[in-house]
């Protein structure tokens, strides 16, 4: 796995808190799916600029202006570079370049590298100019300068993986890892020479992609113009579906809210591409004010490098004035990646034209000053880059009495998922007989409506989570709800199914894969088990059609946003049984009834033959947990199978299958009686059945418990939690005794194995302590170190959707 660079909740009934408390590591403000996705990545909303999950800037700028003083509430002032030495994303150029190891001193100048090659770059695997394929690579760029007294000087590169980067001889940034977009470093100008200089890069490839490009700018200086006071936050709530602001600018107090109205039970309204930003303007000073809310949504929402030519334009539709915004080059479906932004499709911004609000497109260095200036005017109709979708609010005679306005944010990816080489149109419109604007106007007519609604479920769904697992469960809950849901695109197949797929963010981008499917399952578990089938139906057609011939399920459908075949490199059979098998068990268990069992019955027969043949003793392959390599002979995946097992037999058993449900029953029990004792290490089992000086988190032990399956004495639970108490770390539990990294999901669900409350808070109170206080800001992450707290890998995933497997267990064995 490479290692890359991280780029760095809502009513009053809930916590409250000062602005200099955390309650997120980063804060949802419009999610929806993997690609319109905008979080605040900081505690104060004003304190940076706004971002995609993956750290890309997709700025939005909140000012107030009252009594001719203007208050930043939302959004940071992005730094901006001009080119000094352009990289290619920008122009065209060329490198003396090679793939074996040069002699001693070829980063300085006046090395003699005519015998190497010259190549345009980018230079890389895919799409790159110049295509590399070798372990390492490395560079020479020769440039002029005229001018070198630069204040701001920044390398800016993208590499993939390793590198090191020389400026005339003297090194300026050294790596191992991988960074998937453009960064900005400062570099010492004086380092700069009159005349030639050279950039030279040595480049090294680990494993997957590689990639390398890179360039000189400088940071702009902030106009003096453009200067503003800074709104005072005075709180922040997070619940299911909400993040609010509070903030004293000056005279006036103002609270902004971000709703996405991700509510599972309607799958029409969740699917909707629209959130609401809502304003309430009150004055703190018993006096009568003139005040205007400036929203600005950059263009980079619509890009996925802002280097990229959108064009924009201002129309009115029913009762709505609309911004909209996208690429000229409208690239449909023709990426696929990680670290990537959707640049295909279009983002609207819409206020009600009861509000008089008036609505422009200008440039992103212009719009703070032209608003101070009062400057409104500007354009209705443009192309360019970097742009901004400019809405001005006007609050007039705001007095003690709150004035509430709302604008609509959405966007229109048109086509969302390819499917087996057919694309798919998003849930809203799979049938072609809706249009985005028919969207924003519903939600702009059913605006109290869907806000009521969400009111509801976060108090439901808070008090619900209270009673499984006390306040710090609830608040990891609300932490991981949009995040959860988001992470996913709803559609339907051709074959009239709900598809509802993830995307394996900041792991590999991978699309629907089966072992993100089965920790993400219990929060769709509890509130629609149609939308866990949405995360199963591909994964059973790629068999049953015959597309995928293995007698175990595939690892994934591809990579997002293209579902046209498994493309991870390498298979987990007995892990991607085990969870095809155990989660049809859970949905059988959740209503009730096993037609969905039915429905794929001989493929789950094959798969379950095969790990009764294949699953209690594992040879050597990867799990879930791929990251910490390979493994034989693993104690905690041969659970999954002996469990699956179990499910198996519990659903030809609700099938009337008695004969089968007897026979598979047997089966794991006598796994289960056998594994007790290979895997028994005295106070605890192994990791391994080989070396009992081992240890590992068992968490696959809870679906033994939360489907009664009745396989494993209630004592084997106890034997482990025990023995984990004994090893915890200030932020967590280890995953196993080869490292002293964790998985937050796995830990939430070794922690329902308690028996009692009091250990189970034991294992979520550092969990709720990693949250609150891990350096690493960024979307909530589930790999993360027990000692500090840093994040080691991955954020914004669905799989903290399985911190749910408590309440869901509370919701099936103890209403």
């Amino acid at each position: 796995m490479k290692k890359f660079i991280p780029i760095m909740l809502l009513t009053a009934a809930f916590f409250n808190a000062t602005a200099q408390d955390r309650k997120a590591p980063a804060y949802p403000l419009i999610t929806h799916d993997p690609y319109f996705s905008v979080w605040s990545f900081t505690d104060n909303l004003n304190a940076s600029a706004t971002k995609h999950w993956t750290g890309a800037s997709q700025s939005l700028t909140g000012l107030l202006k009252v009594d001719g003083k203007v208050y930043r509430f939302m959004g940071g002032e992005e730094k901006s570079f001009a080119t000094v030495l352009a990289a290619a994303d920008e122009k065209e150029y060329s490198v003396k370049y090679t793939e074996s190891a040069p002699a001693k001193g070829w980063e300085k100048p006046g090395f003699a590298d005519a015998g190497w090659k010259t190549g345009a770059a980018p230079f890389g695997d895919g799409d790159a100019k110049t295509q590399w394929r070798t372990k390492d690579l490395w560079q020479r760029r020769v440039f002029n300068m005229e001018q070198t007294t630069i204040k701001g000087l920044n390398l800016k590169i993208m590499h993939d993986d390793d590198v090191e980067v020389y400026l005339n001889g003297e090194k300026i940034y050294d790596c191992q890892c991988f960074v998937g977009k453009f960064i900005y470093l400062p570099v010492d100008s004086k380092l700069l020479k009159k005349g030639q200089n050279i950039l030279a890069i040595h480049v090294k490839n680990n494993t997957g992609g590689q990639f390398i490009d890179a360039g000189l700018a400088y940071e702009k200086p902030v106009p003096a113009a453009q200067q503003v006071l800074m709104a005072k936050q005075k709180n922040v709530d997070i619940n299911a579906t909400q993040t609010s602001y509070s903030f004293d600018c000056g005279a006036l107090n103002l609270a902004v809210t971000f709703t996405s109205p991700l509510l599972m039970s309607d799958l029409n309204l969740l699917s909707r591409p629209v959130s609401y930003v809502s304003f309430k303007v009150k004055a703190n000073d018993g006096q009568k004010h003139n005040a205007e809310v400036f929203f600005g949504a950059s263009t980079d929402l619509a890009v996925n490098t802002n280097l990229q030519e959108v064009t924009a334009k201002h129309y009115q539709t029913g009762s709505l004035s609309v911004l909209k915004a996208g690429t000229k080059e409208q690239p449909l479906l023709k990426k696929r990646g990680d670290d990537l932004r959707i640049d295909w499709g279009y983002v609207y911004v819409a206020a009600p034209q009861k509000y008089d609000a008036q609505q422009f497109i200008s440039p992103a260095e212009n719009i703070v000053a032209d608003f101070i200036a009062g400057k409104k005017s500007a354009t209705k109709n443009t192309d360019g880059k970097r742009l901004v979708l400019s809405t001005v609010v006007p609050f007039n005679g705001v007095g003690t009495g709150v004035v509430s306005k709302n604008i609509l944010i959405g966007y229109d990816d048109l086509y969302s998922i390819q499917y087996f080489g057919q694309n798919l149109r998003p849930w809203w419109n799979d049938k072609g007989d809706q249009t985005i604007d028919k969207q924003l106007i519903a939600a702009n007519n059913e605006y109290a409506a869907v806000l009521q609604k969400c009111d509801d479920f976060n108090k439901k769904f808070y008090t619900e989570n209270v009673k499984a697992g006390g306040e710090k469960y609830a608040k990891l809950a609300d932490l991981a709800y949009r995040q959860s849901i988001s992470a996913h695109k709803l559609v339907k197949s051709p074959q009239g199914e709900i598809l509802f797929l993830s995307k394996e963010n900041f792991s590999n981008g991978s699309i629907n894969t089966v072992d993100i499917t089965y920790p993400s399952a219990p929060l769709f578990l509890v509130y629609n088990p149609d939308l866990l089938k949405g995360m199963m139906n591909g994964i059973f057609y790629y068999s049953e059609s015959g597309k995928w011939k293995k007698p175990f399920p595939a690892h994934d459908l591809g990579t997002y946003p293209l579902a046209n075949g498994q493309t991870y490199g390498e298979d987990m059979p007995v892990e991607e049984s085990g969870n095809m098998v155990i989660l049809t068990a859970a949905i059988a268990k959740a209503e009730g009834n096993a037609d969905y069992a039915k429905k794929h019955w001989a493929s789950l027969t094959t798969w379950a033959e095969y790990l009764s043949k294949e699953g209690f003793d594992p040879a050597t392959q990867l799990c879930t947990d791929d990251f910490a390599g390979h493994l034989a002979r693993n104690a905690n995946l041969s659970v999954k199978a002996i469990v699956a097992l179990g499910g198996y037999a519990m659903l030809a058993d609700q099938l009337g299958y008695k004969d089968v449900a007897v026979k598979y029953h047997q089966i794991a029990k006598d796994m289960g009686q056998k594994w007790m004792k290979m895997a028994d290490a005295g106070d605890h089992y192994a990791l391994t059945f080989d070396n009992q000086d081992t240890w590992s988190q068992k968490y696959n032990l809870v679906w033994d418990k939360v489907l009664k399956l009745g396989i494993f004495p209630k004592e084997v639970y106890k034997k482990e939690i025990d023995f984990y108490l004994k090893k915890q770390n200030a932020f967590g539990l280890p995953l196993d005794s080869r490292r002293t990294y964790t998985k937050s999901d796995w830990i939430m669900w070794t922690a329902t194995l308690a028996d009692n409350e009091a250990d189970f808070n034991k294992f979520v109170d550092p969990i709720y302590k990693y949250a609150l206080e891990t350096p690493t800001r960024v979307p909530l992450g589930d790999w993360h170190e027990t000692t500090d707290g840093k994040q080691v890998g991955f954020q914004a995933r669905s799989v903290v959707a399985g911190y749910a497997i408590k309440l869901l267990d509370n919701k099936l064995n103890h209403r």
